[in-house]
């Protein structure tokens, strides 16, 4: 069913000579059309208003219901933005400029379930970086204006919001841009520079040639966008992430200034409250990495905003070694320890931060008390890579390491007041076995309002919660775990015909959980369940917003690989659908390759059959209303076991997963085998494009946002640590691009023109479209305007679906199939 080409040294010689050939050639425009919409079941669908998020309070007493605004307009999606650093920002607003928001908010009592609107918000709010005070009593966020974020916190007690700052909040770069004291009434947040002038002018004259030197050090990066590329980008960036630091306390008049001026990447307060650490970059900036590996130095302050000591200055990051593991060297992972005043901590590679070294102890972890005068202390130590700390007391905490190669991880028991006492381990296993995985650690706020380990009252026993993952499915469930001698018992778990997830124990003595329930038709809801009664409290009551999907047939299905591999998907059918009467349908097939160590682990059932019917804007199911079965999130596992890896048998694997699926629906009797569409979004392109190229299983092919020459990703890939010069090879037999002239199916390519993901740069749909043009397939490309790797705006998203809708129809559901001599 395939056929693979090996390249020879002189082959990949010639090839470059051809791809320079094809690169310089000009594309030129045929369809240039307005905005298209699809079909209304489908439209519907994608105006459905979306159900509220929910956040629970610290106490657990209140519930706080979030409204979310359907898609925006192209127009506020086309906003101006400028892409540096690593980062989008828009000018006018200082902040983000690909944010989502809320546009209303509710508390409701979880005692008597009564809802209150929040009053004092301006008309159509725009609802950012939400976040509780330690204590719950109050909620801060940022509402956005035309020329600026303002800072608002709402009192819960009279569920009214008030204006703490005017539009002066700098959130360009990621976190939240303020900070809660423990005392709740005092709020850090970070501020424009308010005499910073006019933004920096692009000057026409250039000042000079950008020149960028490598004295021989190795610098094997993965490719990223938006990085800067001048001087004037330097001038920007600084300009618009330069930000003062200012203090406030609510009630008390005028905030004031905290510390220095600076690029600040990240502040957080102690736990107390009497120590505020700040990462400022610093530079020499870079042009290959962005601002998160950038030189930056750590300084602690006091509440008065004078500095107490530079804790550290971290150089920049360029040459981290390559691989997935390789860290920088000196200390990293800076944090204040969650049970203590104002203790700090932080690991430093033993390696160093080169997973291909030999070492016996990768990572060191320090402890440094307030008022950091002494030295370091230090704690546990690391065989494996730095994974993070849960912390309860100062004799319990977890610790978890993790090592890419085998996949391993373990999670640890140690006593923070005697690190020298070494390490319990609690779990050594690998993280893609998901049936033998047992759970997370489940925490509570302290009296810091910071969240630790939640334990029974004797402390001899931690609670733990996970998906539960097992062969009929995920069943989530709640356990408690003895500390003493390792063992769980299991307290609760999900029963069929509902898909039912622990979110937060309320009140562990008690037993009572806040869980999410749903089913097949049944929205997701917040209940609070008993798990000494079994009792069940329903506290929310969404309703379905996607009417049009009801009575959908939906089917979890296992099948085999002809390597033995167990397969697992679900199949969507129209509500109406009668095999014996409707005979065969056609199907769209969608998925997204995922690499695994062992067989076993690829084998294993990932998802529920009791899920709720969800769709969002890139879901394959929106063609189940169009008369289409829809074959969703088929297995396509890519293994590579011991010391093989898996990319070196990809095409294989890719090839063998989509004939095992198709076998298995066309025996069904669902699926006309002449009348299959593939479909994936960014690595799912990826295996679209190849699965047109090594089989001839489908009528036709959608590849969104994808890659297809992996020459342009030269360091590494997805999971794939090796580079184009050691493994040519596989690069090669990877790339569809490489094999463009064996796709004889029609293809439809999508991408947005500001794809930001690593790796999905536009210019890979350009080439390929390019390459396809150029040996005659049958080809259509759309670059949606303003649109990054996955798409917001309603026009874009719309035509996007007319776009598919239109395809497949042509090529699919109403293709000619010719008799069979």
């Amino acid at each position: 069913m395939y056929k693979l080409i090996y390249p020879s040294s002189l082959l990949l010689r010639a090839l470059s000579l051809t791809i320079l050939t094809i690169m310089i050639k000009p594309l030129t425009a045929q369809d240039n059309l307005s905005y298209q919409m699809p079909p209304k079941d489908i439209a519907d669908l994608i105006d459905a208003e979306p159900t509220p998020a929910a956040s629970l309070s610290p106490a657990g007493d209140q519930m706080l219901l979030l409204s979310r605004p359907s898609l925006p307009s192209i127009e506020e999606v086309a906003q101006e933005e400028l892409r540096i650093a690593g980062i989008r920002i828009n000018p006018r607003t200082n902040s983000s400029s690909r944010s989502a928001y809320y546009n209303g908010m509710k508390l409701k009592s979880m005692a008597d379930q009564k809802e209150t609107e929040i009053s004092g918000l301006p008309l159509n709010p725009k609802i950012e970086n939400v976040s509780w005070s330690p204590d719950g009593s109050k909620i801060a966020f940022t509402i956005t204006l035309e020329n600026g974020l303002e800072l608002w916190v709402t009192d819960t007690k009279t569920a009214k919001a008030s204006r703490i700052t005017g539009a002066i909040i700098n959130d360009a770069m990621s976190g939240l841009p303020y900070r809660w004291f423990s005392d709740n009434v005092t709020l850090l947040y970070k501020s424009v520079l308010l005499d910073r002038g006019a933004a920096p002018v692009k000057s026409i004259r250039p000042f000079g040639p950008t020149i960028q030197e490598n004295k021989g050090n190795k610098a094997a990066v993965r490719t990223y966008q938006d990085l800067l590329k001048n001087a004037h980008d330097e001038a920007l960036f600084e300009y618009y992430t330069k930000t003062q630091l200012r203090l406030v306390k609510l009630g008390m008049g005028e905030s004031k200034l905290f510390g220095n001026p600076g690029i600040i990447r990240g502040f957080s307060i102690s736990p107390d409250g009497s120590y505020v650490m700040i990462m400022t970059v610093k530079k020499p900036f870079s042009y290959i990495v962005p601002y998160s590996r950038f030189p930056y130095t750590i300084e602690i302050y006091n509440q008065e905003g004078n500095i107490v000591t530079r804790l550290a200055d971290i150089p920049h990051a360029e040459n981290i070694p390559k691989g997935f593991g390789a860290v920088r060297t000196g200390p990293r992972s800076h944090d204040w320890r969650a049970d203590k005043p104002a203790t700090l901590y932080w690991v430093e590679a033993q390696d160093d931060g080169n997973p291909r070294k030999e070492s016996a102890i990768r990572d060191q972890m320090y402890l440094l008390e307030a008022p950091f005068n002494g030295e370091p202390q230090k704690a546990i130590a690391f065989k494996l890579r730095y994974g993070g700390i849960n912390w309860g007391n100062d004799e319990m905490a977890i610790a978890y390491e993790w090592w890419w190669q085998n996949r391993q991880e373990i999670t640890s028991l140690w006593n923070p007041a005697k690190p020298s006492q070494g390490k319990d381990i609690l779990f050594d296993r690998s993280w893609e076995d998901r049936y033998n995985d047992p759970g997370g650690f489940e925490t509570k706020r302290n009296k810091y309002g910071r969240l630790v380990l939640q334990t029974t009252q004797d402390e001899k026993s931690i609670y733990m919660t996970g998906l539960g993952a097992s062969p009929e499915g995920n069943r989530p469930f709640v356990d408690i775990f003895n500390l003493e001698n390792k063992t769980s018992t299991r307290l609760w778990r999900s029963e069929a015909p509902y898909y039912e997830s622990p979110l937060t124990i309320i009140d562990e003595n008690k037993g009572i959980v806040l869980t999410r329930r749903e089913a097949k038709e049944e929205v997701p809801n917040y209940f609070l369940r008993n798990l000494n009664t079994g009792k069940l409290d329903q506290i929310t009551y969404f309703e379905n917003p996607y009417k049009a999907l009801k009575g959908i047939q939906k089917e979890f299905i296992k099948y085999k690989r002809k390597d033995g591999v167990e397969l697992s998907g679900t199949l969507y059918l129209p509500a109406d659908y009668d095999q014996q009467k409707d005979g065969q349908l056609p199907v769209l097939m969608w998925a997204y390759p995922r690499e695994f160590k062992s067989a076993e682990a690829a084998s294993q059932v990932s998802d529920s059959p009791y899920k709720f019917i969800r769709i969002g804007w890139g879901s394959p199911l929106f063609w189940v209303t169009q008369g289409y079965a829809v074959f969703d999130n088929f297995g396509m596992p890519i293994i590579g076991e011991g010391a093989e890896e898996p990319n070196e048998t990809f095409v294989e694997q890719l090839v063998a997963g989509a004939e095992a699926a198709v076998n298995t629906i066309v025996e069904k009797g669902v699926a006309d085998p002449d009348k299959i569409a593939v479909g994936g979004h960014s690595y799912g392109a990826f295996m679209t494009a190849n699965l047109l190229a090594h089989s001839d299983l489908f009528a036709t092919g959608i590849a969104r946002s994808g890659a297809y020459n992996r020459t342009l990703t030269p360091f590494g890939f997805q999971s794939e640590e090796r580079t184009f010069w050691e493994t040519p090879e596989t690069y090669f037999k990877m790339s569809p691009f490489m094999h463009a002239d064996k796709i004889k199916e029609p293809i439809l390519l999508i991408h947005g023109e500001a794809d930001n993901n690593s790796g999905t740069f536009p210019m890979q749909s350009e080439r390929f479209y390019a390459a396809l043009k150029g040996h005659g397939a049958n080809v259509r490309m759309v670059m949606l305007p303003h649109e990054s790797h996955g798409y917001r705006a309603r026009e874009s998203v719309m035509h996007m679906l007319w776009e598919m809708t239109t395809w497949m129809d042509k090529h699919c559901k109403n293709k000619e199939v010719r008799t069979k001599p």
